[in-house]
């Protein structure tokens, strides 16, 4: 054993009770909302079992709702509800909301509901949501001036509707203090793996992540979904057509006056037919999609940050390194750090085929 006790042991003792983690849900939720998160604690406390480290419970899992019984999902499956939201004490560590699209919009009015969960944030140790169960912390006020993400297709709405939450589209999960949100479905088990790291360290996260045959930190941010330019194209077929041209060639000279004449239209009446039917001044999306292309380079390759803003059509690095600033608040560099594909650390020197040896 290391003289400095690695943060599992800092944050783990065996003889405490086991953390019980809970999950709210409802009918019409996302399954994959309910189980996926659940799962990896459960999966976690059997792993460790296995490895011989303990022979106590390490998670214990559990669903919530209005009533004990069964729960109709989303795609049609049942499962079971193990009590009443309402029968819960002080004795939770780590509370998930899942989501669902019409879930969250019947639950936006279940005030009953929503007064405790306002209650419950200050007696859990972690609050966490799934997909579009961030709408419901934000009903509460509990994002307000917080920082956060939901699944890529509301991100937008939630900004429009709760202005005073620091929403982040491009972000798998969103840490801020006590209260984590994540983006769409499968990124809640994304957000478990975190918090099993926080709890018991890297190794024993790697060992659940390979379980699941899954990254334990997945690469790229749910920009990898091409969701950044396809929530914006147009109805109009000619624009749509050109929208599509310009993704594609990003290099193009890209000026209004080419593409309004790549339209066989007046600048003046092209620029204004764009934006309508785009919700984008052309020299707005232009940028977007230079970005967008710039970000698969970040995402995906070792090519220099010089390289990728000619590729990517923006000529230079400074040019590049002003538009993401101004479009998505981190330079080209700070964004391949959080994203990149590659690990540019030194190779670990933890074996994850090896037994756990870091739990005391």
């Amino acid at each position: 054993m290391t003289e400095n006790p690695s943060p599992c042991e800092h944050s783990l003792k065996i003889e405490e009770k086991p953390k019980r983690i809970a999950l709210l849900a409802f009918n019409d939720a996302e399954i994959l909302d309910i189980t996926g998160p659940l799962d990896v604690f459960a999966m976690t406390d059997r792993l460790m079992r296995l490895s011989g480290r303990t022979t106590k419970p390490i998670y214990t899992v559990e669903i919530l709702s209005d009533q004990p019984g069964p729960i109709t999902t989303m795609g049609g499956f049942r499962i079971l509800a193990d009590r009443a939201y309402t029968s819960v004490g002080d004795d939770i560590d780590t509370l998930f909301v899942s989501g669902g699209i019409d879930a969250v919009k019947v639950m936006l009015h279940h005030k009953a509901m929503l007064n405790w969960l306002s209650f419950m944030e200050a007696r859990v140790r972690r609050l966490g949501s799934i997909c579009t169960g961030a709408f419901l912390f934000a009903k509460c006020g509990l994002l307000d001036g917080r920082r956060a993400t939901t699944h890529w297709a509301y991100c937008e709405q939630l900004v429009k509707e709760y202005p005073q939450i620091k929403v982040e589209p491009d972000q798998i999960y969103v840490r801020d203090g006590s209260i984590y949100t994540s983006a769409g479905i499968t990124a809640g088990i994304d957000l478990a793996l975190a918090m099993v790291e926080e709890d018991l360290g890297r190794e024993v996260a790697m060992l659940v992540a390979r379980q699941f045959v899954m990254f334990l930190k997945r690469p790229g941010g749910q920009s990898q979904f091409s969701l950044y330019l396809t929530t914006e194209a147009s109805n109009h077929e000619s624009i749509s057509q050109l929208q599509a041209w310009i993704i594609e060639n990003p290099t193009e000279d890209l000026h209004v006056d080419k593409l309004a004449e790549r339209m066989a239209m007046s600048s003046r009446n092209f620029a204004r037919i764009f934006t309508k039917e785009t919700g984008k001044t052309p020299a707005r999306f232009v940028e977007a999609a230079r970005i967008d292309t710039a970000r698969r380079f970040l995402e995906d390759t070792l090519l220099s940050v010089e390289t990728i803003a000619d590729k990517s059509g923006f000529g230079d690095s400074e040019t590049m390194r002003r538009a993401f600033i101004r479009q998505l608040s981190v330079n080209p560099q700070s964004y391949r750090t959080r994203f990149s594909r590659f690990d540019r650390q030194q190779p670990s020197q933890v074996d994850t085929n090896a037994p756990i040896t870091s739990i005391p």
